[in-house]
């Protein structure tokens, strides 16, 4: 379990993916192997993925094939920025919302606008993702909890603070970039209780 709150924006060291097996990132980082463990889950891009081996700047994950194909980690390479997050510790402040890292779809990034010190990004997703995006409701966005501030048929959209800007990948993605989605888990329990009533 994680908050969407990004702990620290790593790099893809190397990308071996594309394979039927043995796909795998080595990521450089500073913070996330402080503590780690053999076994541990970091949230990479918003993907809960286990640490197979690491070193005091790194770390190894191993990916299978419907990360790849769920995801947008097959796309990176190396000097790929990615957000990162240790899994949520007992006693640890809740800030943003329960992420799973369980990546719904992808979205694209299809609009870009500043607003003040703030900029707006559009991002379209696949229309069956859209009962579960509501104004003010919460979506994790390449793993950062995010408030989405209106939608369309098959498009939200957020306003990214100068702060959040700066500490997570979603300040240096541009139109076009292909966005991990995890919607709230609590609209998909609600629809699985209406359903089973």
């Amino acid at each position: 379990m994680f908050t969407g709150i990004v702990e620290e924006i790593g790099t893809i060291r190397s990308a071996n993916t594309g394979h039927e097996r043995d796909n795998t990132l080595v990521i450089g980082c500073k913070l996330a192997t402080s503590d780690a463990h053999i076994g541990d889950s970091i949230a990479v891009n918003g993907v809960c993925l286990t640490v197979t081996a690491f070193g005091a700047d790194w770390f190894t994950v191993g990916l299978a094939p419907e990360t790849l194909r769920r995801t947008n980690l097959g796309q990176l390479a190396a000097g790929s920025p990615v957000n990162l997050e240790r899994a949520l510790a007992v006693g640890q402040r809740m800030g943003g919302h329960y992420v799973q890292g369980h990546v719904d779809a992808t979205g694209t990034i299809v609009g870009i606008r500043p607003e003040g010190e703030s900029k707006v990004f559009t991002i379209q997703v696949p229309r069956e993702l859209m009962r579960y995006i509501v104004e003010k409701g919460f979506i994790a966005v390449d793993g950062t909890s995010l408030t989405i501030t209106a939608t369309t048929d098959d498009t939200f959209s957020l306003a990214i603070i100068a702060h959040t800007q700066e500490w997570a990948v979603i300040g240096r993605q541009q139109v076009g970039a292909t966005v991990n989605l995890e919607v709230d888990i609590l609209a998909k329990y609600v629809e699985n209780i209406v359903r089973f009533k």
